[in-house]
């Protein structure tokens, strides 16, 4: 039988917030919790239940059909279908969501045509991509989890549910759970990064936030689990590529943000594009019906991603569309999305005896549960108020809650010789200089929902000089171009793919902006680079072979290297690259993600000191491209590298590289800060744990510095022999606890034996006797560790 986990309790001289409480345990539970309609929507069923009958029983099986559609507006582009003629569609009662239209313009005349043109006049529900933000645009969200603050998570998707709400939108298609190990796959921008217990901790943070306590409210909004399951491990790091993955690593690593999001009463799941093991996951009977349904009790509605079902075809799969509507249907994918494989075969398939009418009536009622609980059948332009829009959206409160998250995200890379913050009693001039300085349509990153590129966002130029005025002279220059580069003349097919910004090597232009930057910088006391990716780079559709940074960056950075000012790199970009080059030249190096509408303001808040960096990598900065994948909770191998070994003659036989250390550049959550915290010595309550008792971790930290500052206190474990070989180290709990210049507090950990358990060797899962590590400390690679014993 397998054991219900308890949670791991935190406690601390700082009261912390409920939702920041570490709680492995309970997060990484197999265990199916309460369902969702009684502990999160709390439906009054029997008046549901009857209203929906009532009407199903004046459907057609055309009308029932036409709310297992999914099309695509043109208010964006996120697909590389669109089905024109989507409005009459809405009209005939052929199409029950729409998604890319929002707006009271465009919306409410759509809802309008659904509710009395139709012959039932079913309302639609309309959705979006709201990932970071509507038109308010938080970090991207690999750098929200950077935070390693729920509360950020949490208050994001709720500012953006808030606004989009107003402009018609009641569903978007996110949080995206997918564990990542690869950042030349460019989805990693979207991801919680690659730790189960964070991600999860974020993406159930993130629903709560979308949805609130209650689907109906107008400023509340349906979320998405997304995308089930595996996609994050996509081959090559290759979009939309194959995956193949163990049992173990499946239900270890994958599984669990998906399971904890079905508990917090995720509205709706969407299926990844990959095969997973062979089976396209859109068509996986085991994923989205003996998993989701009968395993989790997910009592939503499942969607395709955008064309997933066609797909199926060009899988091998499927012979033929109307094969693939057949497969994806009766395998649990309730609603498709943009392909009309349903629209188009599931008559024929139910005639043929191939689809039943019972699995029809059920998808359906599950599509218009939910258009209940979002208060479409009481209220169907509820989501639609003109005046409410102009009030709600981009106010000077969102605008500083998204300048505090991007403060937050920022991860302090490196910081050599107290490079920041920028001494300003000391600087007369700044040169900035770089691709992403004078920058606005960059700063909100890619899937910015409804986001201005042009006007609304603060540039990093624009916030430097806000806050220093007069005070300090800004010596600007573009100084390079971050375009993917090519030889004049060059016919290869990924060439003219114009996604992203292209540019011929060698162009004197390239030269003269390199001259002007110098000259910029000779006549400055510090150098402050502004340096990355184009956003473009990152998000779907967006995978890199190399993972530097591209352009004449580094040309540029190689000549004002020279002169021997102090140079500080602000990294603008949606992946772990490889900075090995900027690691050894640059004195310090804050990594702002796409910070977001107010980035600059936030950016220029933490250069100056106002305020100091507190985030921690979500993702493994590898030293080179050929050691992805890389991440910190590998396996120890039968054959582990010693690097500190003396005698390295004695580790030739070892896993390890002839041409690179195997440790990355920065580890799995690091970040330095302008504060100096020191750990104490570790303490443990005992030697040993029982299997129904506990164990107190303590330490007391001190911020010996004069900047107050926030960090991120990290408990890991490791079991040393275990029934299945076992990760070096599991991130099992985390505080992030504010220190006044010169505080001490003492951090205070509770591990259960359910904190240790994982999927044994035959599957069942709990906790085993024996040895384990503890280890605590301020990045993954920076710990202490104490060994005790987990005994019967």
């Amino acid at each position: 039988m397998k054991r219900r986990i308890l949670p791991l309790l935190i406690s601390s001289t700082l009261a912390m917030p409920a939702a920041m409480a570490a709680d492995a345990g309970a997060v990484l539970s197999p265990v199916m919790g309460e369902k969702a309609s009684v502990a999160v929507w709390k439906d009054d069923k029997a008046k549901m239940d009857a209203f929906i009958t009532d009407l199903m029983a004046k459907m057609t099986l055309d009308e029932k059909i036409g709310q297992l559609d999914l099309q695509s507006g043109i208010m964006a582009n996120t697909g590389s279908l669109v089905n024109y003629e989507y409005e009459d569609w809405v009209a005939e009662g052929k199409v029950g969501s729409i998604f890319n239209n929002f707006t009271y313009e465009r919306a409410y005349p759509l809802q309008k045509r659904a509710v009395e043109e139709s012959r039932l006049g079913i309302p639609i529900i309309i959705g979006h991509d709201i990932i970071h933000g509507h038109k308010t645009i938080f970090p991207q969200s690999l750098g929200e989890v950077a935070s390693w603050d729920l509360e950020v998570a949490r208050l994001g998707a709720e500012i953006a549910a808030k606004e989009a709400t107003a402009d018609g939108i009641m569903w978007t298609f996110a949080p995206m759970a997918d564990l990542v190990r690869d950042p030349r796959w460019g989805r990693v921008s979207e991801a919680p990064g690659e730790d189960v217990y964070l991600a999860t901790k974020m993406s159930v943070a993130r629903v709560q936030g979308f949805q609130g306590d209650d689907l109906a409210s107008p400023t509340t909004m349906a979320a998405t689990a997304k995308h089930f399951v595996g996609y994050g491990l996509s081959q090559g790091g290759r979009d939309y590529h194959s995956t193949d993955i163990s049992e173990h690593e499946l239900w270890t690593q994958q599984m669990p943000p998906f399971k904890a999001m079905v508990d917090a009463g995720v509205a709706t799941f969407m299926t990844s594009f990959n095969d997973l093991n062979g089976i396209p996951a859109s068509g996986s009977k085991y994923l989205l019906t003996d998993v989701l349904r009968d395993q989790w009790g997910f009592e939503g509605f499942v969607v395709t991603d955008y064309t997933a079902v066609n797909e199926l075809v060009p899988h091998g799969y499927a012979r033929d569309d109307k094969h693939a509507a057949e497969i994806a249907f009766n395998a649990g994918a309730d609603m498709d999305m943009v392909g009309k494989s349903y629209m188009d075969y599931m008559a024929e398939l139910v005639e043929e005896g191939k689809v039943s009418m019972e699995k029809i009536d059920h998808s359906v009622r599950l599509i218009l549960e939910m258009k209940w609980r979002l208060g479409l059948f009481e209220d169907p332009y509820r989501y639609f108020d003109k005046e409410r829009a102009d009030r709600d959206i981009l106010t000077a409160e969102n605008l500083e809650l998204a300048r505090d998250a991007a403060r937050k995200s920022a991860v302090l890379l490196k910081n050599d010789n107290a490079a920041l913050p920028l001494a300003l009693d000391d600087i007369n001039s700044i040169a900035l200089i770089g691709p992403l300085a004078d920058n606005k349509k960059d700063m909100i990153g890619n899937w910015a929902g409804a986001g201005d590129r042009r006007k609304q966002p603060v540039s990093l130029k624009e916030g430097l000089e806000a806050r220093l005025g007069d005070n300090v002279t800004i010596n600007y220059a573009q100084g390079a171009t971050y375009a993917h580069l090519h030889a004049e003349g060059d016919t290869s097919p990924h060439v003219g793919i114009r996604s992203v910004g292209r540019d011929v090597i060698g162009k004197p232009a390239h030269a003269k902006m390199i001259k002007e930057a110098v000259k910029a910088a000779k006549k400055s006391d510090v150098i402050v680079l502004a340096i990355g990716e184009e956003q473009r780079m990152s998000g779907e559709a967006a995978s890199r072979v190399e993972i530097t940074l591209p352009g004449t960056q580094r040309e540029l950075m190689e000549e004002l290297k020279k002169l021997g000012k102090p140079m500080v790199g602000v990294l603008f970009s949606g992946r772990p690259n490889d900075l090995s080059w900027e690691h050894q030249n640059l004195d310090a190096i804050l990594h702002a993600w796409y910070p977001g509408t107010s980035g600059g303001h936030a950016i220029s808040d933490l250069l100056v000191g106002d305020f100091s960096p507190s985030g921690k990598l979500p993702m493994t900065f590898p030293r080179s491209v050929g050691q992805i994948p890389l991440y910190y909770n590998m396996k120890n191998t039968g054959r582990p590298y010693n690097a500190e070994n003396p005698n390295q003659r004695q580790e030739h036989y070892k896993s390890r590289y002839d041409d690179s250390p195997n440790s990355p550049l920065y580890a799995f959550g690091h970040g330095l800060s302008y504060a100096d915290f020191q750990y104490g010595e570790v303490k443990l309550s005992s030697d040993h744990l029982k299997m129904d008792g506990e164990l107190t971790v303590s330490v007391d930290v001190t911020n010996a510095g004069k900047h107050a500052g926030e960090e991120v206190v990290q408990l890991y474990t490791r079991q040393m022999v275990g029934s299945v070989t076992r990760p070096v180290q599991e991130l099992k709990g985390f505080q992030k606890v504010n220190f006044a210049a010169g505080e001490t507090k003492t951090i205070t950990f509770t591990l259960t034996a359910e904190d240790l358990s994982f999927y044994r060797a035959d599957m069942s899962w709990g906790a085993e006797a024996g040895d384990f590590q503890v280890m605590v400390g301020t990045a993954s690679d920076n710990v202490q560790r104490l060994p005790f014993k987990l005994v019967d």
